[in-house]
């Protein structure tokens, strides 16, 4: 669109008569232009990343020095020059002054010892189950876009703890209730479920009605269980006979579940009002804190039993679980929240338990995401210190095993060393790599 203006009318002169002057003005914005070059793609990351500074360019060149250095002799012992096949040691020793790289036949003919470690032979097929079960409710929780996960959330935290003791120890996990005889476990049931029928009756009680459904579902669910379970009749399986990757993955999924809401509880003990929850929870904390975790799992072990009564037997694997705790990460989370959101939450009227519910804690564990998963990732490396409790673990079966004289050879221990390595690594870093997306994941909502 054009219009007819005076010049200098606009600059507060009196233009000449007659003189017009055309000016466009553009109804359409103009065409984005796309980013240069240098700014976007690969180009871009290096800058952005390795190159931002002359600092930057100083270290990438470092470690790309050390990199070429020593990723060919990584490459060359663990792929190239690697023994992939061999029945025992002969495969994997010196030949004709030439030493052969990794000896992966060794791992290859151990393979099943480091995964199950002394558990029978016969009965592995429970182990596998297990990992099954145990990938299913990983996958139902850490996907978004699963289908309820109010109920992965209850399978993974009850029902997979519950099955998963059942089947490796092949004792019956509900097996608590066994003491009832079955007319009081009958009666149980129908007396909730007759108190849910009653309350039914009034319009005030909607809300008990469903907690006391639900109620009696669970109980109904776990004597259905614990008979259904005896028929499966499977052999016990005693706690030292379990060993390898199956421990270190029992251990630290019972740790990583277990830890947060107990350090959750003991945070919010810690800052409680109460002088005597308050008491025993700094207690618990700064004793479990100021200890090591060796001298902790070493005391368990031998001065716990004494002061058991005669007959009682603690479990080995029961004594190394004495050590997960999580409650000063949780309680730095809390305190890193400002003020206002207390006061806010107490404006509206919400209670202590709403208020930590729906206002606190979902921004203090926000805030100790990276701290949780540091915690996460120490404790399942952690696990290696089960052999003072007379567990093998997976690290422990590698040990045995390289020291078998069938595979007695210069490179079996790296080799061991080097396998024990990357499974570390692909767990961590596969904990670590989901930590992040949580974060990038809450940080873009927060902007919204």
């Amino acid at each position: 669109m054009d219009e007819n203006l005076a010049p200098g009318a606009l600059a507060g002169q009196m233009a000449p008569t007659g003189a017009l002057q055309h000016a466009y003005v553009q109804n359409e914005p103009a065409v984005s232009l796309p980013p240069p070059a240098s700014m976007v793609g690969v180009i871009g990351w290096l800058r952005a990343n390795l190159l931002s500074s002359p600092g930057n360019i100083a270290l990438t060149i470092i470690a790309a020095l050390i990199a070429f250095w020593l990723i060919p002799g990584f490459i060359k012992f663990l792929i190239t020059d690697a023994v992939w096949s061999g029945a025992d040691r002969e495969a994997c020793i010196t030949k004709n002054g030439i030493t052969p790289g990794a000896c992966w036949a060794f791992v290859r003919d151990r393979y099943s010892f480091f995964i199950y470690g002394f558990y029978p032979f016969d009965q592995r097929w429970r182990v596998d189950l297990f990992f099954v079960l145990g990938a299913l409710g990983v996958t139902w929780m850490l996907w978004l876009g699963a289908p309820r996960r109010d109920i992965g959330l209850f399978y993974f935290i009850i029902a997979l703890p519950l099955v998963s003791y059942g089947l490796l120890s092949g004792n019956n996990p509900f097996g608590f209730v066994s003491f009832a005889p079955q007319w009081l476990k009958a009666t149980a049931c129908l007396l909730v479920f007759l108190f849910a029928y009653l309350m039914n009756q009034s319009d005030d009680s909607k809300g008990a009605l469903g907690f006391m459904t639900l109620f009696g579902f669970i109980i109904s669910g776990v004597l259905l269980a614990e008979n259904a379970w005896s028929l499966l009749k499977l052999s016990p399986v005693e706690t030292s006979k379990w060993g390898g990757l199956m421990v270190t993955l029992v251990v630290a999924g019972v740790g990583i579940v277990a830890s947060l809401p107990l350090g959750i509880l003991l945070a919010l003990g810690r800052r409680s009002k109460l002088p005597v929850v308050k008491f025993f929870s700094v207690m618990f904390i700064e004793f479990v804190r100021g200890v090591p975790l060796i001298t902790v799992l070493f005391m368990a072990n031998t001065m716990l039993p004494l002061f058991m009564p005669d007959g009682w037997h603690v479990d080995k694997l029961l004594r190394a679980l004495v050590g997960i705790y999580m409650a000063e990460v949780v309680r730095a989370g809390l305190q890193a929240l400002p003020k206002g959101q207390y006061e806010g939450a107490m404006a509206v009227g919400l209670g202590y338990w709403q208020m930590m519910r729906l206002i606190i804690l979902p921004q203090a564990l926000k805030v100790t995401i990276p701290n949780i998963v540091n915690t996460y990732i120490g404790l399942f490396k952690d696990t290696s210190l089960l052999l003072i409790v007379g567990i093998f673990d997976f690290l422990k079966a590698i040990e045995t095993a390289r020291i078998d004289p069938q595979w007695a050879a210069p490179t079996t221990s790296p080799t061991g060393y080097a396998f024990a390595a990357i499974v570390y690594f692909i767990f961590c870093y596969g904990m670590a790599s989901y930590a992040r997306a949580t974060e990038r994941r809450l940080s873009v909502a927060d902007k919204r």
